[in-house]
Formats: structure tokens, sequence, C-alpha cells
């Protein structure tokens, strides 16, 4: 039976799936929770015997776990099933492998809209945001609307009125032809600007978007930064097309300056090493590394792919304005407007110095959970003099193995966030029936 490099992948989803432990599972096998590790992470080969034991212990078929070919096909109805809040669906989630050798075609019908749902959902809640926080956006919109109203009370007039001096007449006529060339040039303008966050790869509409682009392309890991000898800053975004803004290109250069930074602090084959030894916890890697917590966050973050575990990085400033964004998959981050309240990074910034854990669920249609770990430190950078400067990082990782007591609530931001009862809500919610 053909086997594929992701089998240990559908080995740990599954085992996931049915609230098993990692070490019942490796016990049930005959093998050590190290070596099942190992397994989970695609580290290791699997056998034909040891493929059969383990989907016996995990109750599925042996092709559930070694080909995939349905994998998506699984995800997208067990995120349907999550969705719906009776008990009757919940039930269904353990029959999913039946209902699709049973039912194919149905099965394929329902991922399909599940997904087409997903991609829905996402599209209206980016839109709204956009509507409710793009300026040029709604001030373009209020010109159109404005422009609307001229020649339609000017028409009013015009059609109501039926003895107007000539004068009067012309000088109507005359503001009606002007705001028509008004509402066509806002209305062309609106439509131009459009056009182009469509067609643009990733939409942007700040200096801040177009650096993330441009680090979301690199994956964040900047290779060149990490030699001895690195090439100039301004050489290392000369033509990026992402930098299309003065503003971005000042911004592109003080990440450099800071990536530099980190890189020579922590070298990056000595922080890889110790990593592996010591594992994810920043503070048990501070203190190997002899460093912060802020220097840690970051090369965690910029780790080249498959070096680390897949994580999200948030920092924000005093005022609780993001100012970086590396998303972590599940984790929703708002691209404008201000996140959840809930979130660990601003109970850091109230509390400086003294780093935060917690496991968090992140509301959605099928809620995920995390670790995060969120530290802010205060800096001087105007001297004994000059006002106090605050960042706080927020460090988002996947959940531990075994997690004691309930997770803490959050959501992305509150106009997107389906939690009804939230204590913190600042505002009603567009995905909430009523509000």
């Amino acid at each position: 039976m053909a086997r594929s490099a992701l089998t240990g992948t559908r080995v740990r989803e599954r085992r996931l799936l049915i609230g098993m432990k990692q070490a019942d599972l490796a016990r049930a096998v005959g093998i050590s929770p190290a070596y099942l590790n190992l397994i989970e992470h695609n580290r290791r080969r699997v056998g034909a015997e040891l493929l059969n034991r383990l989907a016996d212990a995990l109750g599925v078929e042996e092709t559930a776990l070694a080909e995939g070919a349905e994998s998506a096909l699984f995800d997208g109805l067990r995120e349907a099933a999550a969705a719906v809040t009776s008990q009757d669906g919940a039930a269904e989630i353990g029959r999913v492998e039946e209902f699709v050798s049973r039912f194919p075609g149905w099965a394929s019908l329902v991922a399909a809209q599940q997904t087409r749902i997903a991609a829905l959902e996402r599209a209206v809640e980016a839109l709204h945001e956009r509507m409710a926080h793009d300026p040029f956006l709604s001030a373009s919109l209020h010109e159109v609307v404005s422009a609307v109203t001229s020649v339609r009370s000017t028409a009013a007039i015009l059609a109501e009125s039926e003895e107007i001096a000539p004068e009067w007449r012309a000088r109507f006529h005359r503001n009606v032809y002007e705001d028509s060339i008004r509402l066509s040039e806002a209305a062309a303008a609106l439509v131009a600007y459009l056009d182009t966050s469509q067609e643009a790869e990733t939409g942007l509409s700040s200096p801040q978007e177009e650096v993330e682009a441009w680090l979301a392309r690199t994956q964040y890991h900047l290779a060149p930064l990490e030699r001895a000898q690195s090439p100039a800053p301004e050489n290392l975004i000369a033509g990026v097309p992402e930098l299309a803004s003065g503003a971005a290109r000042h911004l592109a250069l003080a990440h450099i300056r800071r990536y530099r930074s980190d890189a020579l602090a922590l070298p990056l084959d000595r922080f890889v090493r110790i990593l592996a030894e010591t594992g994810s916890d920043p503070t048990a890697l501070a203190s190997r590394l002899g460093t912060g917590l802020g220097p840690v966050f970051r090369r965690l973050a910029t780790l080249p792919e498959g070096m680390g575990p897949p994580l999200g990085l948030v920092a924000c400033d005093a005022s609780g304005t993001l100012t970086f964004r590396r998303p972590a998959p599940g984790f929703a981050l708002p691209r404008h407007g201000a996140a959840c309240p809930l979130w660990p990074l601003y109970e850091a910034l109230v509390r400086p110095m003294a780093p935060i854990r917690a496991v968090v669920e992140m509301a959605g249609r099928v809620p995920q959970r995390f670790t995060i770990y969120a530290y802010s430190e205060p800096s001087f950078p105007g001297g004994y003099d000059g006002p106090q400067v605050v960042e706080s990082l927020m460090l988002i990782l996947p959940p531990p193995e075994v997690q004691d007591g309930s997770p803490k609530a959050v959501g992305p931001s509150c106009r997107i966030c389906p939690r009804p009862d939230c204590a913190a809500r600042r505002e009603p919610s567009i995905l909430v029936g009523g509000n």
C-alpha cells in the first residue's frame, strides 16, 4: 500500500480528533511515545505492520492514514458537522468515514458547500471590515453620495417648479451639469481604486500591509541577514514590488535593522540547536541563550520553514495598535481596526516585564485552541528625559498535548466575533443574529 509523506500528520489529526493521548496510542501499538512523536511529525516512515496497528487503535481504515486521498473531504465534513450546534450534528462527527464510504457523491457535495460557506463568510468579514475602516473608501463613498444628493435636489426643483426665471433655470442646469461631472469623477476614482486593490496580490492599503506582504512572500525569513557579511539594507529592498511607498520602505528598513541585530545576537545554527534541545518555551530558550524574551519571540517567528513549530507573532505599541502581524493558521488577525481586548497581548501591556502563558480558544465556526506566550518591555529611546516606549509581543503556538483547566475564550475583533455573551464586547457582531 502506498504511503505518503504526511501519514504521520494524519495519525496525529485522528488521535486528536478522538481525544486520545500520545502516550496511550504509543502503548496500544507497542512503541515508545518518543518514536510516535517522530512519526506524527513525519520524521519516521511507517511500516505496513505498524500502520495496521495504528489504524486499529485509531478506529480507521489503513487507507485513511496511508493514502490521504480523502483527508480534505473528511476535514470539510467534520467542519460542517462541528458548525451544527445540535447534539445530533455533534454525534455524527464520528461517522464521517462511514458517510464517505456509503455516499461519496453526497459527501463531496456537503464538503464543497462547507468550503464555499467558509470562503463567503471570510469575504463578507473582509469586505465589512474594509468598508468600516478604509479611509479612502469611506471618503469616496461620501463624495458619491454627496454628489447624488445634490443632483437629486436640483433635479427636484426643476421638475416641481413650473415657473423659474430663465437666469435661475440656467443656474440650476449648470449645477446639475457640474454635480454630474463631480459624481462621474468620484465614481471613476472609486472604481479605479477598487480595481487596483482587487488586482493587487495582497490588496494592500497601508505601508504596514506592504511590509507584511513582502515578509509573507519571504516566509518571514531573510536569509541574507543570517550571513556574517550581509548586504546593505537598502540593497535588500531595492526593486521589491510590494514596497511601493516610501513609508513602507522606511518600515522595511527598520525591520531589517532589528532582524540583523537579533541574528547577530542569536546566530541561527546555535538557536536551532538549543531549540531542538529545549523545546519552544520562550522562557526556557531565553534562559539557555542568556538573552531577553523579545529577541527569542522574534527569532522563533523568523526561522526557516521546517526548523520550528508552526506559529504566529503579533506586536503592538502602548496604544494597542497592531504594529506587526505574522498570522498563525486558524488564529484570525484583524486587518483594520482594534483586535480582541481579551488577547494576552494586551494583558502583557499592563504587566510589563512579566511573562504570560495561556491556552486560548479562538472563536469561529470551528473553535481552535492555541498556546499563547505574551511579554511586554519598556524602552527609552529618547534617554532619561524622553518618554517611555512600550512594545508588547504575543507568540501563537499549537496547544499542548495535555491541558489543565478550561481555555480562555478570545476572538478576532468584536465586529466579527461570533461569541454572543462576551463581557468585553465593545460593539455588536455582524455574525450574531439580531445584532
